[in-house]
């Protein structure tokens, strides 16, 4: 291959990259609007029940009620909480539903957030703690 055909194909990829990166927020960025996500959602202090904490630089934690959640979190375009690279534990505990390790994305309104599944479907709700 040529220095030309190299120097072509190389300047496509970049291109295509630059292009792409520009469809996701960083973690933590607020490319959207009027929300504002961090905090911790759901409750924290009751042994059981799920909540997620959403900190200022993109990083997550939290809890179906049994196993411990982490990743990380931006705000999309469309005021939309993102969750990527979503980790988990797998204990099995008895009376817990692991919905929320299903999470892919939220809808943020008021104090209530609407967790959103891989498909785009709403599969929990966590209010804000005080």
């Amino acid at each position: 291959m040529t220095r030309g055909k190299r120097l072509v194909i190389g300047m496509g990829v970049l291109a295509a990259a630059l292009a792409f990166s520009g469809c996701s927020g960083v973690a933590g960025e607020d490319t959207g609007g009027d929300i504002d996500p961090t905090g911790t959602w759901g409750d924290s202090s009751t042994q059981g029940e799920p909540f997620l904490t959403l900190e200022d630089g993109g990083d997550f934690t939290g809890s179906d009620g049994c196993n411990t959640l982490n990743g990380t979190w931006s705000v999309n375009e469309a005021d939309q909480v993102e969750f990527e690279n979503v980790a988990s534990t797998e204990k099995a505990c008895d009376d817990v539903d692991y919905w929320l390790a299903g999470m892919s994305a939220a809808d943020v309104a008021d104090d209530s957030m609407t967790v959103l599944g891989e498909d785009g479907s709403p599969i929990g709700t966590l209010d804000r703690s005080s």
